[in-house]
């Protein structure tokens, strides 16, 4: 083995090292779903929060065409390679075409459905630091700045997350909203995951 090789080699088994290492604070059944973004580096700058913060997958509803289908390919696109820091190395994405299609995904699955947004008449509306997000399944949507969340996805979601703001302009880009949603969310599933794991059970309990 050359020189070049065996620097090769080391590096792989310091990435495999650090992946085995943080595996245990990931975020088990916590999708992150971003509901037409408007460009790459919305989704770029958002996968690399996802990933930082620990959830699990990130689904994105790409009726524009934005990714690639598949994401092994996604992992070569330079772009977002650069945008998201390398995190779409790391952060499984799947893309969907339409949000009726990711809503039948993951209902399919049992996953409950929580979207971002301002108070909803008529809907569940929960302040961010108050909720409880231990549900054993849960993918947690986020609109754009322009558009918000979908009123299909509202209809179908059990909660309405809303961030306190007390500034004169009440609006987050992609990037920031995520970050703070996904922190409060993450620390109280990864507490939650520890307490079960200290009581010898393997799996959460399933809650309503």
């Amino acid at each position: 083995m050359d020189e070049t090789e065996d620097k090769t080699a080391k590096k792989r088994k310091n990435v495999r090292a650090k992946a085995n290492a943080i595996k245990p604070f990931q975020c088990k059944n916590l999708i992150v779903v971003l509901e037409n973004p408007g460009n790459l580096k919305n989704i770029g700058t958002t996968i690399r929060n996802i990933d930082a913060l620990g959830a699990e997958k990130t689904y994105v509803v790409d009726s524009r065409g934005l990714l690639k289908e598949d994401w092994e390919e996604m992992r070569k696109t330079r772009s977002l390679l650069k945008l998201s820091a390398s995190a779409i190395k790391w952060s499984f994405t799947k893309r969907f075409d339409s949000t009726q299609d990711c809503l039948n995904h993951l209902n399919k699955n049992g996953f409950v459905n929580a979207v971002t947004s301002p108070h909803i008449k008529g809907k569940t509306n929960v302040i961010l630091h108050e909720g409880d997000y231990t549900h054993a399944k849960l993918a947690v949507w986020f609109g754009t700045e322009s558009h918000g969340i979908s009123d299909l996805a509202v209809e179908q979601s059990e909660m309405c997350i809303n961030i306190p703001m007390y500034g004169m302009i009440e609006s987050l880009n992609l990037g920031t909203s995520t970050g703070i949603v996904l922190y409060e969310i993450t620390k109280q599933r990864r507490a939650y995951q520890d307490k079960y794991k200290r009581a010898g059970k393997k799996h959460p309990i399933q809650q309503s």
